[in-house]
């Protein structure tokens, strides 16, 4: 299950995202300076906190880390859709919902979404061997694709 990140951590997170780079707590710090007060130690802090939660990777550069994401925040978002989706007791019914809180421009978005993934069908089953019945049926005793 994936954690919402904190508003801090965020924050952090969106310009790590953003620069889609190695970064340091300093080029951090700078730019988180121009919204709000915020000190060294705290930035440092929370850049090594995801570091241990597994968001960020980091790589030392003299006497700093340069920090660098794990995975993209198109990856944190869907993980985070997809967990909020699996706590429904009617997946189909929470889909209805979603679509319906969703503006124009998002559904406009989930349709090319959805032409994209059509490019992408999944494998086709595995054409039926010597030993499997002509019709693809299992036989039964061991899980498909497993050895026999």
């Amino acid at each position: 299950m994936v954690r919402q990140l904190g508003e801090l951590e965020n924050a952090i997170m969106t310009r790590v995202w953003r620069w889609n780079r190695p970064v340091t707590v300093r080029e951090v710090l700078q730019d988180l300076l121009s919204e709000r007060e915020i000190a060294y130690t705290t930035v440092m802090t929370v850049l090594d906190k995801l570091h241990r939660k597994g968001w960020l990777r980091r790589e030392r550069a003299g006497r700093a880390y340069r920090y660098e994401p794990v995975s993209s925040r198109e990856a944190y978002t869907a993980a985070l859709m997809n967990d909020a989706w699996a706590t429904s007791d009617n997946p189909a019914a929470a889909l209805v919902h979603f679509f319906g809180l969703m503006s124009p421009e998002q559904r406009e978005a989930l349709r090319d979404a959805l032409r994209v993934a059509a490019l992408f069908p999944p494998d086709p089953p595995e054409p039926a061997g010597p030993d499997s019945p002509a019709d693809g049926t299992d036989t039964g005793g061991t899980a498909p694709g497993a050895a026999r």
